[in-house]
């Protein structure tokens, strides 16, 4: 008596093919689990919520407004008052260099970043009298520099404290 083996072709294993998987089901299972994995952790983090709040401004937004307002009046003094022009447009460069820094650090233009109110621009009368209304808008500047300085994170102090510092030179200069 002859024994044969039956000899299987194209399979080396002999397992019931109705218990496999075909691999390509099992590949695409695993695709959308992968999908679906990524994208189950996005539906809570607020990416499809229609509630959102308007970003808040800068709190350096108004020191941005107050050093545009500041080299504004210098401008228009110095525009009124001629012989003031060597002494005020220096001191206006300044606020219009710190204004652009400010822009900068708060993501705004400065051509979009307009003062919230007009300069007063100078007072009629003599220079004492513009230069005393000039040192007086750099006082209260100085002031908000220093509050905003002392209020501020370690990465904008060292740039508040610049801005304060020239603040109290110009006032010096404005003498």
């Amino acid at each position: 008596m002859v024994l044969t083996c039956p000899v299987a072709m194209g399979r080396t294993n002999r397992q019931d093919e109705s218990s496999q998987l075909p691999r390509r089901a099992v590949l695409r299972a695993g695709a959308l689990l992968a999908l679906g994995g990524a994208a189950a952790p996005l539906t809570g983090c607020g990416l499809f919520d229609r509630d959102e709040e308007p970003p808040q401004p800068d709190p350096l937004a108004p020191l941005l407004d107050e050093s545009l307002r500041l080299a504004a009046g210098l401008r228009a003094a110095a525009t009124v008052h001629p012989d003031l022009a060597a002494r005020l447009v220096p001191l206006a460069e300044s606020h219009e260099a710190h204004a652009a820094e400010l822009a900068r650090l708060t993501g705004v233009t400065t051509a979009s970043a307009t003062p919230t109110a007009s300069p007063s621009g100078p007072p009629p009368g003599d220079q004492s009298a513009v230069l005393a209304a000039l040192r007086q808008s750099e006082r209260a500047g100085r002031e908000s520099a220093i509050q905003a300085c002392s209020a501020a994170p370690a990465e904008r102090a060292a740039l508040l404290g610049s801005v304060a510092a020239a603040r109290a030179t110009h006032l010096e200069a404005l003498r």
